[in-house]
């Protein structure tokens, strides 16, 4: 399968203000046309796993939503650990019902047995970072307000384990978990117990390349690096929410333990296990844990269930989040 990114073309066109070739043209009078991510499956139950799924509004004003999954094994008597899953889409495209997104929802709900909360956040470049961080933190808010049982969801009040909460998120989704974690160990919030953060095929980056991205991934770096670029107005590459190396606050990160996968042949393989040196030099107590997918590409989750290497993936993902501390 040819990566997501395709061959790393960068438009020389002078049409449109940004074009991300493949996923977005930004018009020259501020309107966004995008290339990917545009088509919307309904929630409900899915035939194939019995998962159930509804759509809920957390904030009116700003119009961010979330789909929840519950597994059909689902009872009050046991409550399941929660799962707050970021997607990707560089900044830029995707959502929650995607066809990417919501069949691979429904199978992580049911292989991990969670209560998953997946965030549809606004997208630059109409709203441009922080602005994404900020709705997903809003939404984990959101979430905690149900440890009490007394929230605005009832699957959330009668399915939930507080005590083991998750942050998840692939590509972009995944540096914003990491993200998320860094503010929640600044700034817990209250009623829940963040156990770990899942980074699935993460979108780190930083101006000096890297391992594969000084040589056969040069041209994908670049390619890559448009989507911080146009998702965050221009902030720099060395942004430290781009760049962990240039976190002061990364031992402070603010769970217990960090799943992070990579693929072989994602070009973003060298950012993931670069990371995760990051986090064990960094002086941070936790613990990370790891998974190379041999022979696959970026996000191939999202069109793989069943393989040997999907199995492994979705395998690890719930043992991750089903073993005793």
């Amino acid at each position: 399968m040819s990566s997501v990114f395709g061959s790393g073309e960068i438009s020389t066109s002078d049409e449109y203000l940004h074009e991300i070739i493949g996923f977005i043209r930004v018009h020259k009078d501020g309107r966004c046309e995008r290339l990917i991510g545009n088509n919307k499956l309904p929630a409900g139950i899915d035939s194939s796993t019995g998962v159930e799924s509804k759509d809920v509004v957390i904030s009116p004003e700003t119009n961010v939503s979330a789909r929840i999954y519950i597994p059909k094994t689902a009872t009050p008597n046991q409550k399941l650990p929660v799962l707050i899953y970021f997607h990707g889409g560089g900044f830029v495209v995707e959502s929650t019902t995607s066809p990417n997104y919501h069949p691979t929802l429904n199978h992580l709900t049911a292989k991990s047995n969670v209560i998953a909360v997946s965030v549809d956040y606004r997208l630059a470049p109409e709203y441009p970072l922080p602005v994404g961080y900020n709705d997903c933190w809003e939404a984990a808010q959101w979430a905690a307000s149900h440890g009490s049982g007394h929230g605005p969801d009832p699957w959330l009040n009668k399915f939930a384990d507080f005590s083991k909460v998750f942050f998840a998120g692939d590509s972009a989704g995944a540096n914003i978990a990491h993200n998320l974690a860094i503010r929640f160990g600044l700034d817990p919030i209250g009623g829940i117990n963040l156990e770990g953060i899942i980074l699935l095929h993460s979108h780190f980056g930083g101006s000096d390349p890297i391992g594969s991205e000084l040589g056969k991934n040069k041209q994908l770096k670049v390619f890559t690096d448009q989507f911080w670029k146009v998702g965050t107005a221009g902030s720099g590459l060395d942004d430290p929410r781009f760049n962990p190396e240039k976190d002061p606050n990364l031992a402070g990160l603010g769970c217990s333990k960090i799943l992070v996968v990579v693929a072989e042949k994602d070009c973003l393989r060298d950012r993931g296990l670069h990371y995760k040196e990051l986090m064990e030099k960094s002086g941070w107590a936790g613990k990370v844990e790891t998974l190379e997918s041999k022979d696959e590409d970026h996000v191939f989750f999202w069109f793989d269930h069943v393989s040997e290497n999907a199995c492994t993936f979705f395998n690890t993902i719930s043992t991750f989040i089903n073993q005793s501390n």
